[in-house]
Order: C-alpha cells, then sequence, then structure tokens
C-alpha cells in the first residue's frame, strides 16, 4: 500500500468515525522488519491497513494499540522503543522506535426538540452552529416549514409526537416546546415511564411544573420518578422575546452537556 493509498484509506476511516490507531515506524538501529516511515492503521479488532513488518512486531503492536482503544482516557499519542530480541520476542538484535496515534470519534451530541413554534425558530439556527446533530418534531406544516434545512437537521412534521418520540435515541437531550400544556404533558409523561433521556425539559413556569408533578403522582408516578425533568427551561435571565428565550436555552444545554460528556479540552 503506497502513501497516497494509505491516506485515501484514512480518510475514509476517520470520516465513518472509525476508532483507530495510525502506528508509524519513527527510528530503527540494526536489524529492523521494516523501513523508518513505515505505517499501519490498527482499530479494536486487528489490523485495518498497511504494515510494520508482520509477524510478532506487528502483533505487539496491535496488542498495544486495542489497549488504547478500549481505554476511554487515551487521547493522546504514545512513542515506544522496542527491542526486538528483549521486548518483542525476535531473533534479530535491533531495535525500533514507533509512534501510537489514537483516532476515536467524540460521543455524537444528539438533541431533540419538540414543537418548531417561534421560540425554536430562533433556537434551531442557533443549535446547528454548534456541534450536535438535531431534531425538530411539530404536527403543524406551517411551521416545520419555516426551518432551514441543514445537513445535521431533521425535521420531522409529524401528528404522533409519541412515536416519534419512542425512536429518538436513548442518550439525547430532549426538550419539549410544543404548543402547550396538552400536548407537553403527553410527551413528558410517556418519557419519564419509558425512558431515561439524560436532559429532559419542559418550557414553561414554575407553576406549570407543579401542576404537572400533581399530575405525574395521580397518575401512579413515583414521586422522585416525578420530578425527573427540568422546568422552566434554560437559564434564570432574559426576557420573555422568543430570541432571548432560544439563548438561554442554549446555555442550558451547553450546561447540561459538559455535565453528562464532561469538560470540553
Amino acid at each position: 500500500m503506497n502513501f497516497e493509498e494509505f491516506c485515501a484509506r484514512f480518510l475514509e476511516l476517520k470520516a465513518a468515525q472509525t476508532p483507530m490507531v495510525v502506528v508509524t515506524m519513527t527510528g530503527e538501529r540494526g536489524h529492523a522488519p521494516q523501513d523508518v516511515g513505515a505505517r499501519m492503521i490498527a482499530g479494536s479488532e486487528g489490523l485495518i491497513a498497511g504494515t510494520i513488518g508482520g509477524g510478532k512486531i506487528e502483533r505487539k503492536c496491535l496488542d498495544l494499540a486495542r489497549e488504547m482503544l478500549l481505554d476511554p482516557e487515551c487521547r493522546q499519542g504514545r512513542s515506544v522503543t522496542w527491542n526486538l530480541k528483549r521486548d518483542v520476542g525476535m531473533s534479530c538484535g535491533g531495535e525500533v522506535s514507533l509512534f501510537f496515534e489514537p483516532f476515536k470519534p467524540d460521543q455524537e451530541w444528539k438533541i431533540a426538540l419538540f414543537g418548531a413554534g417561534h421560540i425554536v425558530q430562533e433556537l434551531a439556527p442557533l443549535l446547528l452552529r454548534l456541534d450536535c446533530r438535531l431534531t425538530v418534531t411539530d404536527p403543524r406544516p406551517e411551521w416545520t416549514s419555516k426551518l432551514v434545512p441543514h445537513p445535521r437537521l431533521t425535521v420531522n412534521c409529524e401528528p404522533d409526537m409519541i412515536r416519534v418520540l419512542d425512536g429518538i435515541p436513548p442518550d439525547s437531550f430532549v426538550a419539549l416546546i410544543t404548543m402547550g400544556h396538552s400536548t407537553d404533558y403527553p410527551l413528558l409523561r410517556h418519557a419519564l415511564k419509558t425512558r431515561a433521556f439524560p436532559y429532559l425539559a419542559v418550557l414553561g413556569s414554575k407553576v406549570k411544573r407543579i401542576k404537572m408533578e400533581a399530575e405525574l403522582r395521580e397518575e401512579g408516578f413515583d414521586p422522585v420518578r416525578a420530578k425527573e425533568f427540568l422546568c422552566p427551561i434554560g437559564e434564570d435571565y432574559g426576557k420573555n422575546a422568543p430570541s432571548e428565550i432560544a439563548i438561554s436555552i442554549a446555555a442550558d444545554l451547553l450546561r447540561h452537556r459538559q455535565r453528562v460528556f464532561g469538560p470540553k479540552v
């Protein structure tokens, strides 16, 4: 595999968000199974492309690459120098230096907004400036049609919003910003009954929260479970203009993203 083919395969794997480690031979002394600059791509299941010499040294490289991929904290490259006889078990007495560079896809931030009214019209383009994948669901075509198409935006004009909710990935951040209590509450009740989203929030006041909690308890929800949602949604600042509410909701989503995913570095 020449360098151009190697690069093409690497870019293909990176675009597919495949976890991998690129191993490059950076130095040699004495006899070595490959020349400096030799490269290979290792995945969790073994060799993907290229070679740094095959045999025992390749096996040792694959084992180390697999350890790096399995370690969630491992994000930095690692340099090693191995004596081929002592450290690898080969008969030749040379020495090689290798650099292991892990490539792990970031966890995708998925946000699902239910409702496409005035606030979501301001919020959706704001969120799409961030690194997230956004889904917006509303039964009203006159509102969903106003959302500007984007590669990371999925729009559902769907009367049965509960059916859409059932298809939302369980690690999604869910915000209920629909036409009002009569459409927010069935979604909230269903989410609390069937899912455990890392973020579940409802647009509304403190009074609305009290009302929803009381309704949930009346329907037999455990009092602790009946409290496991955020309302009011957003940070406690700004005016009631849709644009300012959208900014406060985006800030709240970012704060909870850090809680779930950890600080971004």
